[in-house]
């Protein structure tokens, strides 16, 4: 019997947790499929159950990483702040250990595929060896890794024969690039987080302090770990961006880490309070400092977010003005690093999960289901979704011969190209025109997504405003 629906899950909710399937009942696990072929697919994504899982998770993470004010026996206030190579990931609970392991033996599988060394204008073609091991292996990889409780996890002779393994391998298989277009991108980060999500409902972390310690276990001992490996793969075989937007993107091959990296630098909170909205923590970083090599080069050790520009700089050359102009344009919000954090799950919401190119290749079982969700609105048409790019489209070739599908979706030749800022950092003053030379945009409508938790529903907006005039479609744990 499926599991209903986890009951913390509603918009009055203060603070909600991933459900975590109960042990004792027979599951019904299912071979994960693709789901979503065209376009139109995503808005049906954005009213499943995989959808709200991934939000309530994402939200979960980032409010586990926010710093934690208490008061001493002196009275005086203090400050718990979570850093990358602290015993959070040095010391993790046994069950983060064992993905370490598992990470540790995936990053091994390169000595035994070393990249060619003939010409090549794309990636190197002896990814495909490193991922055909990863393949062949990862079967044998969870059975040594991870505890039979939980790869066979409510199993029954009776069933379809389809067990919690074969669900988790095809996310572990799906967070590590691309062997046919020799690329990657935040569609596979956005797998191995669906990886992630799998264990959790397995009851993988049980072992771990349930108040937010055992998520900053996740995020510093496995999701930090795992890019680094993948960070390493990109170097070695020097894969692709996976649908980059180039100069209009964040970045080209993550996101998680920005959102996680600014909540390690927001404004401390309390344990029964929201994640501040603005604000950073006493000692925290300037903003401007991500634009300045040598002050990314002093925080990327500890903190996730300049760790993601630190390999920014590592594969780039010019300018960071130039090469990362979104990043830039965040440099110069006044509002800390609360601002960028509740920005980042906005655009994560947008730009990843709402996105065609994104999330077309993440399959759908049971412990991610493309069922749908019971407390979801059907999304309305907003510019933002009826501008999905149609997959059929893709089999048509452009004037250069080249397929349609190697061109960014949201390319439009002959547009004026849109400001080199996020969207939400109203007010952030462009410093550097884009490349003239540049295919243009049109800008997307981003779908707000929440910076602490689940609230009511925003009301439609009033009649002749101007965002009366557009419909965005709204998370269902949205804030407004």
């Amino acid at each position: 019997m499926e599991p209903s629906p986890n009951p913390t899950f509603n918009a009055k909710s203060p603070f909600v947790t991933l459900e975590v399937l109960d042990p004792s009942t027979i599951h019904a696990f299912v071979s994960p499929t693709k789901e979503i072929n065209d376009g139109p697919d995503v808005s049906r994504f954005l009213v499943s159950k995989a959808y709200r899982d991934i939000g309530i998770f994402v939200l979960q993470l980032n409010r586990a990483m926010c710093p934690r004010k208490s008061k001493g026996s002196d009275g005086k206030e203090k400050v718990q702040t979570f850093e990358i190579g602290s015993k959070l990931e040095t010391q993790p609970a046994k069950s983060v250990q064992s993905i370490q392991q598992l990470l540790f033996k995936l990053e091994s599988f390169i000595d035994e595929a070393p990249p060619d060394k003939g010409p090549r204008r794309f990636g190197n073609v002896s990814f495909r060896k490193w991922y055909k091991i990863l393949d062949e292996r990862a079967s044998s990889l969870l059975e040594e890794c991870l505890p039979q409780s939980i790869l066979k996890f409510g199993s029954s002779p009776g069933q379809n024969g389809v067990t919690a393994e074969e669900e988790l391998k095809a996310y572990l298989l799906g967070a590590f690039g691309s062997p046919q277009r020799l690329d990657y991108g935040t569609g596979h980060e956005l797998s191995f987080l669906a990886f992630l999500i799998g264990l959790w409902k397995l009851g993988a972390f049980k072992d771990g302090q349930q108040d937010g310690e055992i998520e900053r276990n996740i995020v510093l001992g496995a999701f930090e770990p795992y890019l680094r490996v993948v960070r390493k793969l990109i170097l070695t075989y020097t894969l692709e961006p996976a649908g980059s937007h180039g100069v209009w993107g964040l970045d080209d091959h993550s996101f998680q880490p920005y959102i996680y990296g600014s909540a390690q630098l927001t404004r401390p909170i309390g344990d029964n309070e929201e994640m501040p909205m603005e604000g950073s923590r006493f000692g925290a970083p300037r903003l401007d400092a991500v634009s300045k090599a040598d002050k990314v080069q002093d925080y990327r050790e500890t903190n996730m977010y300049f760790s993601a520009v630190g390999f920014i700089y590592d594969v780039k050359t010019g300018p960071f003005g130039e090469h990362s102009s979104v990043l830039h344009s965040l440099s110069q919000v006044k509002l800390g690093w609360g601002k960028i954090n509740s920005g980042m799950l906005k655009m994560f919401n947008g730009e990843v999960l709402s996105k065609f190119p994104v999330v077309q290749h993440l399959p759908f079982g049971s412990l991610l289901s493309w069922e749908r969700d019971p407390d979801a609105k059907e999304p309305q048409q907003s510019v933002h979704m009826v501008n999905q790019p149609i997959a059929s489209a893709a089999l048509k070739s452009n004037n250069s011969g080249t397929s349609a599908g190697t061109a960014a979706p949201w390319a439009k030749p002959g547009n004026m190209p849109p400001p080199m800022q996020a969207p939400w950092a109203s007010g952030v003053p462009t410093t550097r025109p884009p490349p003239t030379q540049a295919t243009s945009v049109n800008p997307s409508i981003r779908t707000p997504f929440p910076a602490s938790q689940p609230l009511p529903r925003p009301t439609a907006p009033a009649a002749g405003s101007t965002d009366a005039q557009i419909t965005v479609t709204k998370a269902p744990w949205a804030k407004d």
